[in-house]
């Protein structure tokens, strides 16, 4: 049923519940695990001239080792796993990477924000994957909400 499986990753204390729910799909369908980041367009768009490749550099450091993180997981699990890191907006990124790969489930972890913190964080990246995703997408609240 899922040959692709998409573990899209910020590096927070979200995505080993994450993981705990995608890598038994995974296994049990001998699926592919994808770990993606997606380094935040918005935030190298803000930093200064002066710094935006710092930023950008600094993030795709973080990026890398995400994706390790869920990569060795998977390897662990005896599961294939592909691994990349993209710049965009995070939900359009997590979007366009599944369109692109033909990934048929994403599994993201949600740190379950309240209205006021989306509003002030524009949004919920997890809300707008499941808004506009073309495929199934099994959300993992942090059991402690943050």
């Amino acid at each position: 049923m899922y040959d692709d499986v998409l573990i899209p990753t910020d590096g927070s204390e979200t995505v080993p519940e994450a993981l705990e729910h995608a890598l038994p799909i995974a296994t049990d369908n001998d699926a592919t695990v994808h770990a993606l980041y997606v380094v935040d367009s918005r935030i190298t768009a803000a930093a200064d001239r002066e710094t935006r490749e710092e930023v950008e550099a600094s993030l795709e450091r973080e990026g890398t080792a995400a994706i390790e993180a869920v990569a060795e997981a998977a390897t662990d699990a005896g599961l294939d796993s592909t691994t990349a890191i993209r710049k965009a907006t995070p939900w359009r990124g997590i979007l366009d990477y599944a369109d692109d790969a033909g990934v048929d489930l994403i599994v993201i972890g949600s740190h379950g924000k309240t209205p006021r913190e989306k509003i002030t964080s524009l949004g919920s990246v997890s809300e707008r994957v499941v808004d506009d995703a073309e495929i199934p997408v099994l959300v993992v609240r942090s059991p402690d909400g943050g």
